[in-house]
């Protein structure tokens, strides 16, 4: 069976160990429980995120080793002794990991979980060696270096985003502005590792790549506009040109604008025979193959509205975005044992108290507008505005807040 990196770590979080830690923290071992799975894809998205910089790959490998050989492994416990402990060197990876994002990273889990930021900082503290112990140790195994790292974590990234909880705004406490943004960055670490590694064009490079052409495409007209010439001053009446296939033809540029995504509109038929309108991945076609699944409930997985808005400042839903709100009205219908909650949220300009209000208006109205369009009142468990919380993407343009003002879904009962 292939090493699965997410696995190993959270092997080593015993339901024993896990009990120790919930006492020794004061916390319930269900906060605990929470905060490790939030904790350990976390440490393990850090590993993808450092191996992308500079000598990030070489940085991660020395900690690594240095955690596999510390016999933590077979003793993780020991990372609970603290300051006086065997592990106690160890206890300050994940500030090495994270740098001055680790209280971010803390209090993200902290708000995820339920349990205090302190004991949430502590947990961290436990996971960041353990985990580099688990990859260490496979490095050795098998005699990785660096680029050898760097190329088993790229391995490994699907598992580690895939186990991300939906509730945890990772990318955003990591400054990236989506989880997509985090997946992409170990190809970057991955350039000249190796001949089957991906291979990033940097701009100095696309330049280069012109002037290879550009010259000898220069000097081939040149040489044509001679040969002209001689030919006119010969009297000659035929110009034989050179077959097409003789000359490279060049890759045409692409701009921006055309790497856009388009989105698909797609047909999404209901358990009653009805279909909808709707966008491939929008919320209509996610919530519908979610509830048709037998992915378990969970108050941590939330469906954003993705063609719904408000006019400017307020909690009236523009006349364009009714078809979506339909379109869920049409999903409950067909789904008469589901029952759901509505949530609101908005960036962070402004004044928090306002903010908050302001999306517990917007909530109640798309709860509003769902009972309009013949919801059924038992299907919907309420609206809640939680403000300028749970950001999906960091506050820094006014694009990535457009992201963060959002209304989302969230499903009670199946």
């Amino acid at each position: 069976m292939a090493f699965n990196l997410v696995d190993s770590v959270n092997n080593l979080f015993s339901n024993d160990l896990i009990s120790k830690a919930a006492s020794a923290f004061g916390e319930n071992e269900g906060g605990i429980q929470k905060a490790l799975s939030g904790a350990v894809p976390s440490v393990l998205a850090g590993f993808l995120n450092k191996a992308e910089s500079g000598d990030g790959a070489q940085s991660l490998l020395d900690l690594a080793k240095q955690a596999g050989s510390s016999g933590l492994l077979s003793h993780p416990g020991g990372l609970l002794e603290g300051s006086g402990g065997t592990f106690s060197g160890l206890l300050s990876m994940a500030g090495n990991l994270f740098g001055n994002k680790s209280g971010t990273i803390s209090s993200l889990i902290s708000g995820f979980s339920g349990i205090k930021q302190s004991s949430a900082s502590s947990l961290l503290n436990m996971v960041a060696p353990a985990a580099l112990g688990s990859l260490g140790k496979y490095a050795s195994d098998n005699n990785l270096g660096a680029s050898g790292i760097a190329s088993f974590l790229a391995s490994q990234k699907d598992n580690i985003l895939s186990a991300i909880p939906s509730g945890l705004n990772l990318a955003g406490a990591l400054g990236l502005s989506s989880l997509s943004a985090m997946a992409s960055k170990p190809g970057a670490a991955l350039t000249g590792v190796g001949e089957s590694s991906a291979h990033v064009v940097h701009p100095a490079q696309i330049t280069a790549k012109k002037s290879n052409w550009l010259l000898p495409l220069i000097l081939a007209v040149l040489a044509f506009a001679l040969l002209l010439y001689l030919f006119k001053s010969c009297g000659s009446d035929t110009i034989q040109i050179p077959a097409a296939d003789t000359v490279a033809s060049q890759p045409a540029e692409t701009h921006p604008a055309a790497m856009e995504p388009v989105r698909e509109s797609i047909k999404v038929k209901l358990p009653d025979n009805t279909e909808i309108d709707a966008y491939k991945g929008g919320i209509e076609d996610m919530l519908v193959t979610y509830l048709l699944s037998n992915d378990a409930i969970s108050k941590d997985k939330w469906f954003d509205f993705d063609d719904l808005n408000f006019e400017t400042g307020s909690s009236t839903v523009t006349a364009a975005s009714s078809k979506q709100v339909d379109n869920i009205a049409a999903i409950l219908k067909a789904f008469p044992s589901v029952k759901i909650k509505i949530g609101g949220y908005t960036d962070n300009t402004g004044d928090s108290t306002a903010n908050v209000k302001l999306s517990q208006a917007r909530a109640d109205a798309v709860l509003e507008k769902l009972k309009a369009s013949g919801t059924d009142v038992k299907q919907l468990a309420g609206a809640e505005g939680y403000g300028p919380t749970h950001f999906v993407a960091p506050n820094d343009t006014e694009e990535n807040k457009i992201k963060n003002r959002r209304i989302s879904i969230n499903v009670r009962e199946k």
